[in-house]
């Protein structure tokens, strides 16, 4: 086996490495995008669901977008919401 031979196996080798290795990452997030996929069905079902229910999901998922953020952040924002409605006669 000449050096060039050796060189060439290296490369091979490397390339083999690489190639298994981003055949790794791309299979686990074509996983991980089937998982968000069936999420999202089960989501939906829970939604629908509850409308069926008599429940307004519009209402219900701002319920869940506030319950993620921070209780001084939403008191803020809404002094500032009451006071802007304030002065435009609203309340």
């Amino acid at each position: 086996m000449t050096d060039s031979d050796n060189v060439q196996s290296d490369q091979d080798s490397t390339y083999r490495v690489t190639a298994n290795e981003l055949r790794q990452f791309i299979e686990r997030f074509e996983r991980l995008e089937a998982e968000k996929k069936d999420i999202a069905d089960q989501q939906k079902e829970v939604m629908a669901e509850a409308k069926a229910r008599g429940y307004d999901t519009k209402v219900m998922r701002k319920v869940i977008a506030l319950r993620k953020r921070d209780a001084d952040d939403i008191a803020e924002e809404e002094a500032v919401l009451d006071m802007y409605k304030e002065a435009l006669g609203m309340r």
